[in-house]
């Protein structure tokens, strides 16, 4: 079933029974999750809005998480997914953003986010406060990274798509919270995904542990005194776990590891698999498919010493790069459309700016990303053209019911023609109109005659 390497490595690292039983796991289907996105509804909430329809069975490390028994397409074609109510996620690689206590207020860095599951989870712990910055070096992968984030909409995230490196020269010493969930060998999907096994043959763990070195030195540069850096993988290979946490301590005497709750079948890190035996690597957590329900993973988490904070090497504009027309088109749009000033929807710490003909609201400074590669600046609001203001889908998700003076609440069966990109018959008042599904916004129409022209964003449709 393996590669006779991996064989051999797992049998010396779990002996004969216990390798049979990690076998076993793979003649049974790989458990499956669903995560529920808490800055729009809460878990228990959840339950009752799905609890007659299907046993909700609750994840032991995520608070937000449940498992799903069996098919989850009548997950990811429902009108609740497109409304960002949910992720679908493996469980065990929702304990990563558990794990990690972000705070409202932090200033959190996901360093590989692609393709977004651990960036919806810190969004949601943040709410409408602090600052997220998801990061993938890959351009391709960090679309799928944005659409996520906006998909659950998210109100403080920046998207980047930028080497570490890079960002460690812009930011040094200023993020509270840091989650690098590196790319690595991903022994512990095998079950998931087969293919996985040929990248393992090709490349194996020391390819992988050169990368993790380079991707946690950046990490812990950009670390504030004080703050906390969450490292995992889904390798069983301690080359890529316990000996690279214990590299990390070794190379940087002002970080230490914190112990992580062992719940739901999780167990100690091994300071027998280290070079020097180390007997805090017991802090870290290991995750093995046949002794808990979930794939295979490992997690870290360590805290540097409290010192003077660094501020960030960015550019400030306050201007915003915007005129006075452009924010006559917006607030324009404002009052006619929603039932608040716009500084009471919007988080309040963001400011707006513009970029070429987009609004957006921003959690950073205008200019501040100037030297990087950026895909989303805070939330793109619209765009002006023409002597108007078009709205976003992305800002159609930031919105709660009653933010709008117009808004109609589909059923499941007109929510799903809405996502197909379908016109809405009926006798819609004319103007910008917020399309709901449950009391939850999945975007915009524009109604004109009674009609209700779909404003969907195209990319996204069904």
């Amino acid at each position: 079933m393996f590669p006779k390497p991996y064989e051999e490595a797992m049998k010396a690292l779990l002996g004969e029974e216990q390798f049979a039983a990690y076998c076993q796991t793979f003649e049974r289907d790989y458990w499956q999750g669903l995560r529920v996105n808490t800055a729009k509804i809460s878990p228990q909430a959840f339950a009752r809005r799905y609890g007659d329809q299907m046993p909700l069975r609750p994840v032991p490390w995520c608070p937000a998480g449940f498992y799903l028994n069996g098919e989850t397409k009548q997950f990811s074609k429902h009108p609740d997914y497109y409304a960002g109510l949910y992720y679908l996620q493996e469980p065990s690689a929702m304990a990563p953003a558990a794990i990690l206590p972000v705070e409202e207020g932090d200033r959190v860095l996901d360093l590989c986010a692609a393709p977004g599951g651990k960036s919806t989870a810190l969004s949601a712990k943040l709410g409408r406060s602090g600052l997220l910055v998801s990061n993938d070096i890959s351009p391709s992968r960090a679309k799928a990274l944005l659409k996520n984030l906006e998909l659950q909409g998210a109100t403080q995230a920046v998207v980047l798509a930028e080497a570490p490196y890079k960002l460690a020269q812009h930011f040094p010493g200023w993020f509270n919270k840091i989650l690098v969930d590196a790319p690595c060998s991903g022994e512990g999907m095998f079950h998931k995904d087969k293919s996985i096994m040929k990248n393992w043959e090709q490349y194996g763990n020391a390819y992988y542990a050169k990368l993790q070195r380079e991707i946690l030195q950046q990490a812990v540069t950009m670390l504030a005194p004080g703050g906390m850096l969450l490292y995992s993988t889904c390798t069983f290979s301690p080359m890529e776990d316990e000996q690279m946490v214990e590299w990390l301590l070794e190379s940087h005497e002002e970080l230490s590891l914190l112990p992580i709750a062992k719940v739901g079948g999780m167990e100690d890190g091994q300071p027998g698999w280290s070079h020097s035996g180390r007997e805090d690597l017991r802090y870290t957590a290991r995750f093995w498919p046949h002794k808990l329900e979930g794939q295979g993973h490992f997690a870290a988490l360590l805290q540097k010493k409290d010192g003077a904070q660094t501020q960030p090497a960015i550019v400030r504009d306050g201007r915003g790069g915007f005129g006075a027309q452009d924010l006559l088109l917006f607030e324009a749009f404002c009052q006619e459309t929603l039932t608040k000033e716009w500084q009471q929807i919007l988080p309040p710490h963001n400011t707006l700016q513009k970029l070429g003909d987009k609004l957006y609201a921003s959690p950073l400074p205008h200019g501040a990303l100037s030297s990087l590669r950026v895909l989303r600046n805070g939330v793109l609001l619209g765009e002006l053209k023409k002597g108007r203001f078009e709205p976003s889908q992305a800002l159609a998700m930031t919105l709660s019911r009653g933010d709008c003076k117009r808004e109609v609440d589909l059923n499941e069966e007109d929510a799903l023609r809405y996502l197909k990109g379908e016109t809405l018959q009926g006798s819609f008042p004319d103007g910008w109109t917020l399309v709901l599904t449950g009391g939850f916004p999945l975007g915009w129409g524009k109604a004109v005659k009674g009609l209700l022209k779909n404003k969907y964003l195209k990319s996204w449709l069904m």
